[in-house]
C-alpha cells in the first residue's frame, strides 16, 4: 500500500474512509518543517518552488573588488573570513573547524595554515583556487593541498590539476586528518599544518590566485562497524531521466549551488563558465548524473575536453569527473556509475569510492571551456543536466557528537522539503510533496502552518473518497 490507503470499510456501515495519515501525522509534519522554519530569520530566503533561487548579496568587501575570483564569475561565500597564509609554519593562522576563508596564492611558494586537532575526529579541509579568466593555463597545472603533522610526517597530499582543456576555472583539493585502525600516523591530538602550492608553478600565469578555504570535523561513530569497504553493488547505468527540462540556473560557487534533486534541469552556459548544483544525498543513495550540450549553428571545429561534469561531496572533495570535446554536436557526457554513499566506503582504496563516505550535500560541478568561444562563438549555450538518485535511503552510523560545521553530513530537513525533484511520485505522494514545499516558501506562522495542514488533509481526504 502507499502512502495513502484508498478507502476502508467502517464497521457497521457501507461508508468509506480514507485511511491515510490523520490529523496527527499532518500536524507532526508541519511542526516539523515549522521547527525548520522557526531556525531561519524572516529575511532568509528559502529556495522552495521549482524555478526559485535562494542567494544572499555579500558585502562588496567580502567579494574582494578586481580579484581574479570575480574576473572568472566565482562567487565566494558571503561569510568568509579574511586569512593570509604563511610562508613558514611558524607563522600559520588557525583554520577553525565549521568556518570558510578567503585567502590568496602566489605563483612561487607554499603557503602554510595551522590546525589545532583532538584525537577522535576525523578532519577535512577543501581548496578552491580560481585563477583569472585571462590568463593561460596548462594541463598539469593546478593546486596541491597537503595536511602534515607537527614533526613533518605526511597525513594526506591530493591535487586538482585544469587537466586537457587548458581552460581556466575554479580548481579545488582537498587535505585529510583520519583517524584510523591500525594507522600509527596523524593520529593524536595536537597541532597539524595544512600546505598550499601550485603544482606547475613555472608553467603557472604569473598573478595570485584567490582561494576560498572550508575546514570541517567528523566525529566517530558510538559503536565501531565494519572496516572495510562493500565488495558489491549495482553498477549498472540507469536510463536518465527522461521528459522536458525544467529551468534551473547554475550557482556561481559552492556556497551559492543552485539546490536540486532527481530531474532533469536546465540552464545557459557560457565558454569559460562554471555551474554548480547542491544534491541532498542520504545514506544507502546513488547518485547518476549527465550534462548535455546543445548544438551550435556555427558547428565547425573542435574544443578538447569541452563540456566537463564533476561530482563533489559534502566537504567539497571530488569524487568522480567526465570530460567529452565539442564538435558543435550535441553532446552529452555523464559520470561513470558510483557505488551508494556508505560510512566504511572509506577503507577502499579506490578514491572515487573513498570519497563517497558520507551522506549530506554533495555538488555537480559543470564547466564549459573557455576555447569553445573560438570556434564557436561567445554562446549562450543550452545545457541539460540530468540527475537520478538510485539506491535505498537508509541509516548512518550514530555518531558520538556534532560535527563542524553542525549537520555537515546529513540531509537537512530544509533541504529534503526545498529541493525540486525530492519528493518525485504522483497522486497522494505528489499531493504530499506539494503540500510541504508550499510550507517551506517561509514567512509562515506555526499557526498558519497547522490550518494549511488541516485544509491539505481535508481536500486530500475528499478527492479519496
Amino acid at each position: 500500500m502507499g502512502r495513502w490507503c484508498t478507502a476502508r470499510r467502517r464497521a457497521g456501515t457501507g461508508r468509506a474512509r480514507p485511511t491515510g495519515p490523520g490529523l496527527r501525522t499532518v500536524f507532526a509534519r508541519t511542526a516539523v518543517v515549522a521547527a525548520v522554519l522557526a531556525t531561519t530569520t524572516t529575511t532568509t530566503t528559502i529556495t522552495a518552488l521549482p524555478g526559485a533561487t535562494a542567494r544572499a548579496a555579500g558585502p562588496a568587501s567580502a567579494r574582494g573588488a578586481g580579484s581574479a575570483g570575480e574576473r572568472a564569475g566565482y562567487d565566494f561565500a558571503d561569510d568568509a573570513e579574511r586569512i593570509a597564509g604563511a610562508s613558514t609554519v611558524t607563522g600559520a593562522e588557525t583554520l577553525a573547524a565549521g568556518s570558510t576563508y578567503r585567502s590568496s596564492l602566489p605563483r612561487n611558494g607554499t603557503l602554510y595554515y595551522r590546525l589545532e586537532l583532538d584525537a577522535a575526529s576525523d578532519a577535512y579541509v577543501s581548496v578552491t583556487a580560481v585563477p583569472g579568466s585571462d590568463g593561460e593555463v596548462t594541463a598539469v597545472d593546478g593546486i596541491r593541498v597537503s595536511v602534515r603533522d607537527a614533526d613533518g610526517g605526511s597525513c594526506s597530499v591530493h591535487s586538482a590539476t585544469f587537466g586537457a582543456a587548458h581552460s581556466p576555472r575554479p580548481v579545488t583539493a582537498w587535505g585529510s586528518r583520519e583517524i584510523g585502525p591500525g594507522a600509527n600516523r596523524c593520529q593524536g591530538p595536537g597541532t597539524y599544518y595544512v600546505g598550499v602550492e601550485r603544482t606547475r608553478p613555472q608553467d603557472s600565469p604569473p598573478d595570485d590566485w584567490d582561494l576560498e578555504i572550508t575546514a570541517a570535523t567528523e566525529p566517530r561513530p558510538r559503536q565501531a562497524g565494519a572496516t572495510k569497504a562493500p565488495e558489491t553493488w549495482d553498477s549498472a547505468s540507469p536510463e536518465p531521466p527522461a521528459g522536458e527540462p525544467e529551468r534551473r540556473p547554475g550557482g556561481n560557487g559552492f556556497a551559492h549551488a543552485a539546490l536540486v534533486g532527481q530531474g532533469a534541469w536546465s540552464a545557459d552556459i557560457r565558454p569559460g563558465q562554471t555551474l554548480y548544483y547542491k544534491v541532498p544525498v542520504d545514506w544507502g543513495r546513488q547518485v547518476y548524473a549527465t550534462a548535455e550540450l546543445a548544438g551550435s549553428p556555427d558547428a565547425s571545429g573542435y574544443a578538447t575536453g569541452a563540456l566537463r561534469l564533476a561530482l563533489h561531496n559534502p566537504v567539497r572533495a571530488e569524487v568522480d569527473d567526465a570530460a567529452k570535446g565539442y564538435t558543435g554536436r550535441r553532446t552529452t557526457v555523464g559520470l561513470a556509475p558510483l557505488p551508494p554513499v556508505a560510512y566504511p566506503n572509506r577503507y577502499a582504496t579506490a578514491a572515487h569510492v573513498g570519497a563517497l563516505r558520507f551522506a549530506g550535500d554533495y555538488y555537480v560541478v559543470v564547466h564549459l571551456a573557455a576555447q569553445v568561444a573560438d570556434d564557436f562563438g561567445p554562446g549562450p549555450f543550452g545545457l541539460t543536466l540530468r540527475l537520478r538518485l538510485g539506491g535505498t535511503a537508509g541509516n548512518g552510523p550514530e555518531y558520538a557528537g556534532e560535527s563542524r560545521p553542525k549537520g555537515l553530513f546529513e540531509v537537512s530537513a530544509q533541504d529534503r522539503v526545498a529541493a525540486p525533484g525530492s519528493g518525485g511520485g504522483s497522486g497522494a505522494a505528489a499531493d504530499d510533496d506539494v503540500a510541504m514545499r508550499a510550507v517551506a516558501v517561509g514567512g509562515i506562522g506555526t499557526g498558519s502552518l497547522l490550518l494549511l495542514g488541516l485544509a491539505v488533509w481535508t481536500a486530500v481526504a475528499r478527492r479519496r473518497t
